[in-house]
């Protein structure tokens, strides 16, 4: 049988694994930094010792609830603009894992990197609704890539950046075979099928890792969710995956054109990320859902899906929020706020649907559906998506309905949109990325 690349011998292959377990623990220790920064920058400036953003702004006056993400967004802008600033003339690596995959030897600009995830942490700690997790999992490549580069030779150091970023996904959604798959499904291409294997270690170390350091819940979410799945709720599913295959271009021109925006402004960087922040501000007079990557939100829905009509105004809300962070060039991720997204979908239907099919648990089922099925219509990594639903709320016994789904709706939203959700965000920020 014809192999498509060759295995490496049992030495290789054993070294390999000790280091994928080494950036695993990397990996873990580099998303636990900056886990604790923003709690430490919470306790400090909103005086928030929950971990929730959104308790932090229910608890806060409306006019430093308004305030607030405007004034960590002038602050990361300025931090961006000056570091611009002070090196625009010297010649610049990439600053994110998948563009670092994409060059000949995956080198980092670390200063850089390091400079767009402090600005990150300062508009995530401040309210703004784009996902932490993106720059968790950007810190989790660039420790991996930093010990590549000194203790492994220069052909392998695409394979340990692959490593780190799986393994930062591990650690920020409580997920190591999704992390490993989105190595596999989004960055397809750039591995060889035997470097999978230590793909799957890192995530795996990095997951035993943050439980070791922050004991707790084995999931992401905590779910309450009984009983077998029939033939009816398989066909309902599977209605959601076509509504988010059509939803999911619809979020990433959304996307698209809240940046176009953005850019006919012509602003200086920390004038546009304190607008995008402004925005956030006073849509959390509105409710104080609207702060933060919507994790909180997510788990409260997940516990007691709310009625329609505050299903609605969250949401409506919320998409404006995110638009507007991200619109700005907020420097983060838009996979969390994408999960929320695709369970205010997901709920909406179902509520709708409700005065046809009464059904005390459809609301929290189509909104489970909803989260993987958008998330595969925005990312095109359809497994992946569905094992990452699974794995963030311990719902497996959802996982065959899910894969159903999640690739309906990745193929209709493929086959209506080219381009996937990383595609559009990594473009977007390359025309303004003030790092360069």
């Amino acid at each position: 049988m014809h192999r498509l690349h060759a295995y490496p011998d049992i030495r290789a292959m054993f070294r390999r694994l000790l280091i994928a377990s080494l950036t695993g623990v990397l990996a873990a220790l580099a998303v636990a930094l900056f886990r604790h920064a923003m709690y430490w920058l919470e306790w400090l400036f909103l005086d928030n010792q929950s971990g929730s953003l959104v308790n932090a702004a229910s608890a806060l006056a409306p006019w430093r609830r308004a305030l607030t993400p405007a004034l960590g967004g002038a602050a990361a802008g300025l931090l961006l603009w000056g570091w611009q600033r002070l090196n625009q003339q010297r010649p610049h690596a990439p600053t994110d894992y998948m563009e670092a995959l994409e060059t000949n030897d995956g080198r980092f600009d670390y200063g850089a990197s390091l400079v767009k995830s402090l600005a990150s942490l300062l508009v995530v700690a401040s309210g703004s609704a784009i996902g932490r997790e993106g720059a968790m999992v950007l810190l989790a490549a660039l420790a991996a890539s930093f010990f590549a580069r000194r203790f492994t030779p220069k052909s392998e150091w695409k394979l340990w950046i692959a490593c780190g970023a799986a393994a930062g996904m591990a650690s920020a959604y409580h997920a190591p075979l999704a992390g490993s798959l989105f190595i596999a499904e989004i960055l397809f291409g750039t591995l060889m099928l035997a470097s999978l294997g230590p793909v799957v270690i890192a995530a795996v170390v990095a997951l035993l890792t943050t439980r070791l350091l922050s004991p707790g819940a084995a999931q992401l979410y905590q779910v309450n969710f009984s009983g077998e799945l029939n033939g009816l709720d398989y066909a309902l599913i599977l209605a959601t995956g076509l509504l988010a295959g059509l939803c999911g271009p619809v979020l990433m021109a959304l996307m698209r054109y809240s940046h176009t925006l953005f850019l006919r402004l012509k602003l200086s960087p920390p004038l546009q990320l304190a607008l995008g922040g402004l925005i956030v501000g006073l849509l959390s007079l509105l409710t104080p859902k609207v702060w933060g990557n919507g994790y909180s939100v997510v788990q409260a829905f997940l516990l007691e899906p709310p009625l329609l009509s505050m299903i609605a105004g969250v949401f409506l809300c919320k998409l404006l929020a995110v638009l507007a962070s991200s619109g700005s060039g907020a420097p983060g991720g838009v996979f969390t706020p994408t999960l929320f997204v695709g369970l205010a979908t997901g709920m909406l239907f179902a509520r709708l649907i409700g005065l046809w099919v009464p059904d005390a648990e459809i609301a929290l089922l189509l909104g489970l559906a909803g989260m993987a099925s958008l998330l595969a219509a925005t990312t095109h990594a359809p497994i992946m998506a569905a094992l990452m639903v699974c794995e963030m709320t311990g719902q497996y016994l959802l996982l065959p309905a899910l894969l159903i789904a999640c690739v309906v709706a990745s193929v209709l939203s493929r086959t209506l949109r080219h381009d996937s959700i990383y595609g559009e965000h990594t473009a977007e920020h390359r025309q303004v990325d003030v790092l360069r």
